[in-house]
């Protein structure tokens, strides 16, 4: 009888140190989430702050006061534009309609001695 009394306290004991082990990881568990809550707040509150201080640099009429002071930009005069008749003839187009490489046939237009790299049109890929 006693052996059995005595592993009964020994199964208690076993039991309390199990149930105490499973609290303190909890409690433990729990304080960590706590910091990592107020991290997270913290880091909310950080990113609050960045966009309040973004949107009042970004402000229209703060730029438009920066501008004026700094830049020496003065407004569009309707003197300033021409009409489209006094607009210069289109240059003529140095690539031959249906070219396969638009580049190399303007380097070669410009100056033929020079070698592109480009492949003939009835030579395709390897």
């Amino acid at each position: 009888m006693r052996i059995i009394h005595f592993l009964v306290v020994c199964a208690l004991v076993y039991a309390a140190s199990y149930v105490y082990r499973i609290k303190m990881d909890s409690t433990t568990r729990t304080e960590r989430v706590l910091r990592l809550q107020a991290q997270v707040r913290e880091q909310r509150e950080a990113i609050a702050a960045l966009r309040s201080e973004w949107a009042r640099l970004d402000a229209p009429r703060r730029l438009q006061i920066l501008a004026e002071r700094h830049l020496k930009l003065k407004p569009i005069e309707a003197t300033q534009f021409d009409s489209l008749k006094n607009l210069p003839e289109r240059p003529p187009s140095l690539v031959p309609p249906g070219t396969s490489d638009p580049i190399g046939a303007m380097i070669e237009i410009v100056d033929p001695d020079v070698i592109t790299g480009s492949l003939p049109a009835s030579e395709g890929p390897r």
